[in-house]
């Protein structure tokens, strides 16, 4: 039996973190989901301005919407919602025969609204409807403003992917405002089901402290932080409050492990995917990653609700003048920051080819 299959039946989700035209046409995603047992997909800026750049898959989409007057965030939206779509209906019979538990896709709000609570829910609400799909998650960061707005956009039923999260002080910011969210809808006689997953980020803590720690240490606080998140995660579910909102109809906001691609060369790069496997969890992996599982990864061990083994830890890197506190914070703003130049090299490569095709259909009818 495949390692991936093992991760599955042990109750986690694996999800890809990737979407190219390519994939979708060539069948390559519909493999992955009946032979490596992916069951969603996540998608960033940056994984999109590869896709377009790198290959001439979108340049007829391209072309015919810069002919119908289409620019920017527009066209990229366009772009993205056909991809996705496509991505969902292929993840449809998994998200029925789950109820809504799995099977979903993943579409980023612009980064530049990171810090405007209103133009994220406006857009949340404006891509939900265009989308038209039940399994597509609005991908919504877990900064300051983002919290205001996911809390909101709970409330109007648009299922959210927080993102950004980087230490179990941002997950249950992020969990309180989706239980705020559904107790609303109670409170207002709506269905209290609405879908939402929280988005963990793993490897950038390692990468953040390479340098400043003995090599005994490296790679190893991310899996930390993550043990200490999933206790705080595995506590909500069973507190009373939960119990309440989960009696009523609601659905757990599901913990997803993002980021989880070694970045040291030095390491095994199935590193993360073996280190996280906890049941009622989602790990989204990078190609690379997945197919590296799938051909020699193992299912070593499953997390344990051990709080002593990650504080212990943690306490060790502290020791090292490393603060988990306020790195978490350095990360998030650095996350926000980088998210923010992602999306603009992405709108800036739309436009460069946009020029390009422009240019071409001009030369060619002439």
């Amino acid at each position: 039996m495949k390692a991936t299959q093992q991760l599955h039946d042990l109750g986690q989700s694996l999800w890809l973190d990737n979407i190219t035209r390519e994939l979708l046409t060539s069948g390559t995603l519909a493999r992955y989901i009946s032979e490596l047992s992916v069951t969603g997909l996540t998608s960033n800026p940056t994984i999109f301005e590869h896709a377009i750049k790198n290959s001439d898959f979108y340049d007829e989409a391209i072309r015919e919407k810069i002919l119908a007057g289409k620019s920017g965030e527009e066209l990229f939206f366009e772009l993205a919602l056909e991809d996705l779509l496509q991505a969902a209906d292929l993840f449809r019979p998994i998200y029925a025969a789950t109820a809504g538990v799995d099977g979903w896709v993943s579409l980023e709000v612009s980064p530049l609204l990171a810090d405007d609570t209103a133009g994220t829910i406006a857009a949340a609400k404006q891509l939900h409807a265009r989308a038209q799909r039940p399994n597509l998650f609005i991908k919504i960061p877990g900064t300051p403003a983002g919290i205001a707005a996911i809390e909101e956009s709970i409330f109007a039923g648009v299922p959210v992917n927080v993102t950004l999260l980087f230490s179990r002080e941002h997950y249950l910011f992020a969990a309180e405002a989706y239980m705020r969210g559904i107790e609303r809808r109670i409170a207002a006689g709506l269905d209290p089901s609405v879908s939402s997953v929280a988005s963990l980020f793993i490897s950038r803590w390692d990468v953040a402290n390479k340098d400043k720690v003995p090599d005994f240490l490296h790679n190893r606080l991310g899996i930390a932080i993550a043990m200490r998140t999933y206790k705080a995660y595995r506590d909500l579910l069973s507190s009373k409050r939960w119990q309440k909102l989960a009696d009523a109809g609601a659905q757990p906001q599901r913990l997803l492990w993002a980021s989880t691609g070694t970045k040291d060369p030095a390491a095994a790069d199935t590193l993360y995917v073996e280190a996280l496997a906890a049941p009622d969890t989602i790990n989204t992996l990078p190609e690379k990653t997945l197919l590296a599982y799938a051909e020699h990864g193992k299912v070593n061990h499953v997390m344990q609700l051990d709080k002593d083994e990650s504080e212990t830890m943690i306490a060790e890197f502290a020791r090292h003048g490393v603060s988990a506190d306020a790195l978490a914070e350095k990360l998030q703003r650095e996350g926000a920051q980088s998210f923010t130049e992602s999306w603009n090299d992405l709108i800036k490569c739309i436009e460069a080819k946009s020029r390009t095709l422009k240019k071409f259909t001009r030369d060619y009818r002439e």
